[in-house]
């Protein structure tokens, strides 16, 4: 390919993967170690969260590239130009946020001290990943070349943590500049055990580390020094906590984002009313949550897509789906800004790893001892993730669903073919009416997810048999069917759209018989009791029937 055609190539596949974002700023990661999960595989999760996002499963070829070959970078966020690149001699099949060598790598923004980003850098945080994507092929080998990429040609982001995973190891990376024309990062990156479950959300989550324990901790080699030289650290080395120096947790970090890690903990770990204060952001002296839990069973694929899922249920965070921020039908979402003020006091809402705003969501499964084409999964949907059935696309995918990369669909144009805008348009009827018309949109979810993993082993063991006489044509039979099952979800988002306003017009309800809606009068069911109860209690005898 010419240098001018690859740079068309490469910004095009940016636009395709952003179309048009604002800056990420709460999102939520978490990691399965391989014997923390059931069949073996490493799982890792992204939400990526923020509104005003659209954003569409993106695609970048592999490919060979002359010397002298430049790569222009755009910034991920708003797509502004940063500066160019050498391009790397070879570059790897990229779908998604996962490789053609089952390397998935996911972040959430922490920010740290706004001193230390280098306006002056080439490479934000998005640009980062996508780049290594297509260049490494191990944890290990990405997070050194994002440290190498980052020192050589600038770091313009604030404080990210980097979920760094292959189907061998899982890593979390923390990474921050060190000002403006550094051209530098410092950074730490942990291993989590096999036997562990971890995550972050939009906190920086490595406090003390080993640093003797070089399997499974990396770091700069001025991790310490620089902090010293700022004066932000004049303790002992192994005193040293990375979050403390860099990105102290304040009561946003641990109520607003470490609470969503806690309630992932929560439901596969015993003992987690210790850390309890902590996620609750109000004791100042509170124990800090660990790094990463043992679980009590293993985790499958589908524990995890619930994972992302989740409103604090059953915790003492849960979102309270009785009081009038639910509405009428109980809705256990919440409008932001997260904070809002009342008479000069200053008042918050929970904010769970489900949330209205994320642009896409994924479960990655990375699995050893299957061909790396077959063994990485990309389990995606373009919406919240309790509103998607998470679709498998397989990591030697080379052509997108059309669902997930509509011609002409963009944030200010809707399409009833793109994923993001159908998704879109159901979840954006069932959230007022959520109690109501929930249900109807999880029996069709759960039915499509249960119909890809009864699937899985069979289409993977064709696509095995197919792949060891012809490994070229072994891919494409799977992309295929992650297209067609893409299509497939589609069709029926598109027959739930319908099946609602039929169903729930004008706020009744039409009755279904096996499947099918009935013709005849509507159920006009009325105020949920508890909503009732708390409408007389606010209104008084204002509404009460006269006795006659």
């Amino acid at each position: 390919m010419k240098s001018t055609n690859l740079h068309l190539a490469l910004l095009l596949g940016t636009l395709f993967c952003l179309s048009s974002v604002l800056p990420s700023t709460a999102c939520t990661n978490f990691i399965v170690g391989k014997q923390a999960s059931t069949d073996g595989s490493i799982i890792t999760t992204y939400n990526a969260d923020d509104y005003g996002m659209f954003i569409n499963l993106c695609h970048y070829p592999a490919g060979k590239h002359a010397p002298g070959v430049m790569r222009q970078v755009f910034d991920w966020d708003d797509g502004v130009y940063h500066g160019e690149i050498p391009e790397a001699a070879e570059t790897y099949n990229v779908i998604g946020n996962i490789n053609e060598y089952q390397l998935c790598i996911g972040e959430t923004t922490y920010g740290g001290r706004p001193e230390m980003v280098d306006s002056t850098g080439i490479l934000d945080y998005g640009s980062l990943i996508y780049i290594t994507l297509q260049r490494a092929k191990t944890a290990r080998e990405a997070i050194l070349l994002m440290a190498k990429l980052t020192n050589t040609y600038g770091y313009c982001s604030g404080g990210e943590s980097f979920s760094v995973c292959d189907p061998n190891e899982a890593w979390i990376l923390e990474m921050q500049g060190k000002g403006a024309g550094s051209k530098g990062t410092v950074w730490v990156a942990v291993r989590i055990p096999d036997n562990a479950i971890s995550g972050h959300a939009n906190q920086s989550r490595i406090g003390r580390f080993d640093m003797k324990d070089k399997k499974n901790v990396m770091y700069s080699k001025d991790v310490i020094k620089f902090a010293r030289e700022k004066g932000w650290f004049t303790g002992k080395d192994n005193e040293f906590s990375w979050k403390d120096t860099y990105a102290k947790p304040d009561f946003s970090g641990r109520r607003i984002c470490d609470a969503r890690v806690w309630a992932f903990f929560n439901r596969f770990a015993k003992g987690m009313d210790r850390y309890l204060p902590w996620a609750l952001g109000i004791d100042p002296d509170a124990e800090d949550m660990p790094l990463w839990v043992i679980p009590e069973k293993k985790l499958s694929v589908h524990d995890v897509q619930m994972a992302m899922r989740d409103h604090y249920e059953n915790t003492p965070l849960a979102i309270d789906t009785t009081n009038v921020g639910s509405g009428i039908w109980q809705m256990p979402y919440r409008p932001t800004p997260l904070y809002f003020t009342v008479d000069g006091k200053q008042y918050f809402n929970e904010r769970p790893t489900s949330t209205q705003q994320s642009a896409f969501s994924y479960v990655a499964q990375l699995r050893s001892w299957l061909p790396r084409e077959i063994g990485g999964v990309l389990w995606f949907g373009n919406d919240d993730g309790n509103m998607i059935a998470y679709v498998p696309i397989y990591c030697g995918n080379t052509l997108q669903p059309e669902c997930f990369n509509t011609p002409g669909a963009d944030i200010t144009h809707f399409s009833d073919r793109n994923a993001f805008w159908v998704c879109n348009w159901v979840s954006n009827m069932v959230y007022p009416r959520y109690s109501q018309l929930f249900p109807t949109l999880e029996a069709t979810r759960d039915s499509l997810e249960a119909s890809y993993f009864a699937n899985q082993a069979n289409i993977e063991a064709e696509a095995l048999q197919i792949y060891q006489q012809d490994a070229a044509e072994g891919v494409r039979y799977l992309e295929r069917y992650s297209n067609q099952q893409a299509a497939q979800m589609m069709d029926a988002w598109r027959a739930l759209a319908v099946k609602l306003i039929i169903k729930f017009n004008d706020m009744a309800v039409r009755d279904e018989k096996n499947g099918v809606l009935q013709p005849g009068r509507v159920r006009r069911t009325g105020y949920p009791e508890e909503f009732a109860r708390k409408l007389v209690k606010e209104t008084g005898d204002k509404y009460l029937v006269p006795q006659q």
